[in-house]
């Protein structure tokens, strides 16, 4: 019996090569799989792959406006002021690689490689990325979603059972009212500028609000009675986003679980992705290997206006 046998780099590269694309089409029907970063950061892809970062400008204008003598010379002026900032983009990768003899098995059972290891390191990278997304990393310095230190954190009333301040000790008029006080603390926070669109909540507390009644009326949770009277559908008459979020379960101070209101919007906060995960071209590193480089580049989550995110910790 003849069997199809590699024994020079060149030949069984061209074996590999045809697997790596169909791997690429297979993997990238997947960008979110089950690390949904996307659906709760904007994720910001523009510009340059290799860029070194992003820059931006913010300015504010001060002055006062009083009133002026027909013959003054003292009339007031309004002025601009500036910032500008720096946040670097830095390069990640996870890829996967074949062996001359997992080439050569293959070939002898007639059948291509399969896609597992590029599945698996797809997994992998979004895992990272998800993570980055949402803790942040502290080999780079850098803060997420759930924990950036410019964002006000505050407590919540310690009055459920036991002085407790998780809301699965509270009624659910006590649970609603932290809630609403939330999205209006921020509000406020912002002068009355910009509302929370979005809450996000740790899974058990969210399953907790799901199933709890608002008092003997056994049609409406706290969940449904939230979605539908809430500061924030009041103000503007649209829908609150209500979600779980598992970074969520411990990222309040004492690992406490951390609600966050926000406003899903690119100008209040980004997640920066330059290169998604994507792999380059196969190649021989040995003489009985063969590697398929993934390779990414991302700048993390950057909330640039802080006062429109809100942290409440002791939910749970």
């Amino acid at each position: 019996m003849n069997q199809l046998v590699f024994t020079d780099a060149q030949s069984a590269l061209g074996f590999v090569t045809p697997a790596f694309y169909n791997i690429e089409r297979t993997v990238y029907q997947k960008k979110y799989p089950s690390f949904d970063y996307a659906s709760v950061i904007p994720v910001i892809t523009e510009g340059s792959e290799w860029a070194r970062g992003t820059l931006f400008r913010s300015s504010d204008a001060a002055g006062k406006a009083e009133f002026l003598s027909g013959k003054g010379f003292d009339m007031p002026y309004a002025d601009v002021t500036r910032d500008q900032f720096l946040k670097a983009f830095e390069l990640a990768g996870i890829g996967y690689e074949w062996s001359l003899e997992e080439i050569n098995v293959a070939a002898a059972e007639g059948r291509q490689l399969g896609d597992e290891k590029g599945q698996g390191a797809r997994r992998i990278a979004e895992q990272f990325l998800w993570g980055v997304a949402m803790t942040g990393t502290g080999e780079k310095g850098w803060t997420g979603l759930v924990n950036d230190t410019n964002v006000t954190a505050t407590t919540a009333p310690a009055d459920g059972t036991g002085s407790a301040t998780t809301w699965a000790s509270k009624t659910p008029t006590q649970v609603l009212r932290d809630f609403n006080a939330l999205i209006t603390n921020q509000y406020l926070g912002t002068a009355e500028t910009a509302m929370a669109d979005t809450v996000l909540l740790p899974w058990g507390v969210l399953n907790y609000m799901a199933t709890t009644p608002i008092g003997d009326n056994a049609d409406k949770t706290i969940l449904t009675f939230l979605r539908e009277n809430n500061a924030y559908t009041g103000e503007t008459g649209l829908p609150l986003v209500i979600r779980s979020l598992r970074a969520l379960n411990t990222a309040g101070a004492s690992s406490s679980g951390r609600a966050v209101a926000y406003r899903r919007d690119p100008e209040v906060l980004r997640f920066h992705l330059p290169m998604p995960h994507k792999f380059l071209a196969p190649w021989q590193k040995g003489s009985m290997t063969y590697e398929v480089a993934g390779i990414m580049r991302t700048g993390g989550t950057e909330i640039r206006l802080p006062k429109e995110v809100r942290y409440l910790d002791g939910i749970s």
